[in-house]
This record gives C-alpha cells, sequence and structure tokens, in this order.
C-alpha cells in the first residue's frame, strides 16, 4: 500500500502552472488519505483562471498513478475566488526576478523588531557560506541599508538603462536612501510605492544571484502587496521579538503570505535575550518563548533566537553588519546557523 510521504514526494514533482515551485512548496496539499490502492488528495488553491486547476489536478493524479501500488488516483481542488484589494485590477502576474535563483522576503508585522538588521546580517551570511547575494531595501519611506553598509554612493545605469546595483562586502545592494539626501523624506503615494518598488525589482540588474533578500517595511501595505502579488517568491522569514505585542502583529504578516500561499520558511527571533558582559547572567528583556510557540502555531520552524547585543548595533551603525565585523562573534554564529536553513530550505 503506498505511504503518505510517498504520495507527498511525488506530489511535489507538480509544478504549479507558470512557476518553478512545486504544489507541496506552495502549501497547497491539505489532506492525503489512503484506502487500500486508491489515494484521494485535497487541494486547495486562489485563482479565477480554471485552466490552473484542471492542470494540476491532470497532473497530480498523473505522478500518483506513477507509484507502484496505486490502483486509483482521485485529486479533488477546493478553489477559492482571488481577493483583489481595490484599484488592483490589472496587477500584473507573479513573475522571478530575472537573474535570480532564490528571492526570500524578510518581514515583521510592527517596526522596531530590528528586521532590517536581521536582513542585512543574513544576506552577509549567506554570502559568507558561498552564495552570490543581493539585498533590495524595499523600505521606501524608511531605508537603512545604507547606513547599515556604510554606502554613500548613487547607482548608475547600465547600456540597457538599467540601474546598477551598489556593491559593498561583496553584496550588491539597492535602496532609495541612495536616491536621496540623508535628510530628505521620500514623500510617495500608492501609485508611485507600486512604480518605485517595481523599479527595484525589474529594472536593476540583479543577474547571476543566487539570493536576493527582500527587506520588506513593516506592516502589510501597498508595498508588500505589490511584492506578493507580482513576484515568485521563494519564501518568507517573519522577524519578530519574543513580546506579544510583536507577536500579534507578526501574526498578521504570516497571514498575509498564507492567503497569497507564499510559504514562510521560519521565524526568528530577534533580541531574544540579553547576555550581561560582565558576570554572563542571561536577561530576558522582551519575553522568553514567544518565539518558539508562534512557531508552532503556525507549523514553521523557529530558525533562529538573536540576543540583543550592543556590538550588533554599532556595527550596523558604523556600516558594517556584525557578520562582517566579528565573523567568529556569538551573534555572527546564530545568523550563520540561521542562513543554513535557509539554504536548506532553498538550495542553489
Amino acid at each position: 500500500m503506498p505511504t503518505t510521504d510517498a504520495i507527498r514526494q511525488q506530489l511535489a514533482t507538480v509544478k504549479y502552472p507558470g512557476f518553478s515551485r512545486d504544489i507541496i512548496s506552495f502549501g497547497l496539499v491539505k489532506d492525503i488519505r489512503i484506502t487500500g490502492g486508491d489515494v484521494t488528495v485535497q487541494l486547495s488553491l486562489q485563482g479565477n483562471d480554471p485552466k490552473i486547476p484542471a492542470q494540476i489536478k491532470a497532473d497530480a493524479e498523473a505522478a500518483i498513478r506513477a507509484l507502484p501500488d496505486v490502483t486509483g488516483a482521485n485529486v479533488r481542488i477546493d478553489i477559492q475566488a482571488a481577493q483583489q484589494p481595490a484599484g488592483s485590477a490589472g496587477a500584473l502576474p507573479q513573475t522571478a526576478v530575472p537573474g535570480v535563483k532564490h528571492v526570500i522576503a524578510i518581514a515583521s508585522g510592527k517596526g522596531g523588531v530590528g528586521k532590517s538588521t536581521v536582513a542585512a546580517n543574513l544576506a552577509c551570511a549567506l554570502h559568507a557560506a558561498g552564495a552570490a547575494v543581493g539585498l533590495c531595501d524595499c523600505d521606501l519611506y524608511g531605508p537603512s541599508i545604507g547606513l547599515m553598509f556604510g554606502v554613500h554612493d548613487r547607482p548608475f545605469a547600465d547600456e540597457d538603462n538599467r540601474i546598477i546595483p551598489v556593491e559593498r562586502h561583496g553584496l550588491k545592494l539597492m535602496s532609495m536612501g541612495f536616491l536621496l539626501d540623508d535628510s530628505a523624506p521620500a514623500i510617495l503615494r500608492g501609485p508611485m510605492v507600486t512604480k518605485y518598488t517595481q523599479q527595484f525589482l525589474r529594472q536593476v540588474n540583479w543577474e547571476g544571484l543566487d539570493y536576493l533578500v527582500l527587506d520588506l517595511p513593516p506592516g502589510t501595505g501597498d508595498i508588500q502587496l505589490t511584492i506578493v502579488q507580482t513576484v515568485a517568491l521563494t519564501g518568507a522569514v517573519i522577524v519578530t521579538t519574543p513580546q506579544e505585542v510583536a507577536l500579534i502583529d507578526a501574526r498578521k504578516a504570516a497571514s498575509m503570505f498564507e492567503k497569497v500561499n507564499v510559504p514562510v520558511l521560519g521565524i526568528v527571533e530577534n533580541m531574544s535575550f540579553f547576555l550581561c558582559p560582565s558576570d554572563g547572567k542571561r536577561y530576558d528583556i522582551f519575553g522568553s518563548g514567544g518565539g518558539q510557540r508562534e512557531a508552532e502555531r503556525l507549523k514553521v520552524p523557529l530558525l533562529g533566537q538573536v540576543p540583543i547585543d550592543i556590538a550588533t548595533r554599532e556595527a550596523g551603525d558604523k556600516g558594517a553588519p556584525i557578520v562582517i565585523a566579528e565573523p567568529d562573534g556569538a551573534v555572527s554564529r546564530s545568523f550563520a546557523d540561521i542562513a543554513a536553513k535557509l539554504r536548506a530550505a532553498a538550495p542553489v
């Protein structure tokens, strides 16, 4: 008799039409029932194109029938109409960023949890492991990647009128901060926000990258919606602190990705604890265990717990993330461990 694991392995070979990712990684498979040699699979997806579920059903049933001992395959699909925000009619289809193997979004439900610090150091840790990495600062209103990497240069355009990202510490970087003076605000309304976001992803020369890390702004606004609706994301990482007020908003961010079938690769609990440098005593300033509980609730991995650390703050303010400034330190090792888990989830 076929096993559930065998069925899932077969379904992992079924690609979502138009994407390189499979229906397992998209989280479409909700239930698998095996009765003797008969297999019934329940899928759930959003969309308005009837050709897509028909293609998935045919491919999935063919994949299941290819297993030995399978005498019947029945794939049932629960189709929900795609929910589009007002004004999203005619939105672009989700497509890959040219020249990039994996696009990973670093998100949070609220500000102040250290999301940009996590994004910057994860990008550096992925590069330190031998990957070609880019980092796109998608927070148009509060860009911080320029400061964290000590970049004061302005990007140029190539002969194809594509923006050439600034390179620092081996990473390709793009940020609204590169286009504005330090004290100049980005005064943008919805349509311009969408335009700039698309330019940063489509008109920047990201060719040759294994990973493009997106540092999203906090919340679930125009920028996040533009990205999840138009970019084929490999997955998202949710950054939170152990504090319940941060976890509440982290759930909203995770829910947004779930609704558009973007896998949540895991949770990073930042500012998890403080180790006193004088006696090594641990202080749980923002509480404890919140990230683990939320990971269990979402059924995703807790990728790591990063302590609150003076050197990490100082390194970012000086233009060299802690993974660059102190590659052998405890915090850098935490980011290296998280990066290793991301590479396992999205191998190149």
